[in-house]
């Protein structure tokens, strides 16, 4: 007696039922929770909209943005040739986060946000960390002659001199608002409490005066 169709069209989906394969979500498990980040996906790089990266020695340097929801993101900073992490923060589920970094020393070197886990990273600038220093200037008695790091002194040239600093040593320099990078072409000052002298376009850029205190992160 030969089957009805009925009856084959029903042994055909038993059949079907036997071979299939399921994948059944654990409870807890990332394939369980919608908003869980896909470890598979692409992810886009972090975006920044609020920053704070000029600061005192004990203040806060702030980073703010946006990412995956469920994402991990870390600050890192650029130290001897290496990405360093100086803080982590969970992206809430409004696709928000906060960095937070208060630096204990002067210090200045490039900053990025990195979604932890890949390569997704945004660059956003340079953090400085300032302390207070005292410096003077000088120059115009100086033009044509050659420092002691073997640069030429001129109206033009952006540099600092400083005893100790090897030459080349690049410096940070903020007056209020105004910030100059500069590097140690000479030595001096050899005036008591000054630390650092600036050539005549530091002086300009800055606004500075004869003698007075400016804030420097190296």
């Amino acid at each position: 007696m030969r089957p009805t169709p009925r009856v084959r069209g029903a042994v055909l989906a038993l059949a079907s039922l036997a071979t299939a394969s399921f994948t059944v979500p654990v409870a807890g498990s990332a394939a369980a929770r919608p908003d869980a980040p896909d470890p598979t996906a692409s992810v886009a790089a972090p975006s920044t909209h609020s920053e704070r990266l000029n600061v005192r020695v004990g203040q806060t340097a702030v980073v703010r943005g946006r990412a995956a929801r469920g994402r991990s993101v870390v600050l890192e900073r650029r130290r001897e040739g290496r990405w360093r992490t100086i803080d982590r923060a969970r992206v809430d589920a409004t696709g928000r986060y906060e960095l937070r970094h208060r630096p204990r020393s002067a210090s200045s070197g490039r900053v990025r946000v990195r979604v932890t886990g890949t390569d997704a990273a945004r660059r956003i600038g340079r953090m400085n960390v300032y302390r207070r220093s005292f410096a003077s200037w000088y120059g115009p008695g100086f033009y044509g002659k050659r420092t002691a790091c073997g640069q030429t002194v001129s109206d033009s040239i952006r540099g600092v001199a400083h005893k100790t600093l090897p030459c080349g040593t690049r410096v940070t320099l903020r007056k209020g608002d105004r910030i100059v990078r500069a590097r140690v072409i000479d030595r001096g000052p050899f005036h008591a409490g000054r630390e650092f002298d600036l050539t005549p376009a530091v002086k300009r850029a800055l606004r500075f005066g004869s003698t007075g205190p400016v804030e420097v992160a190296l």
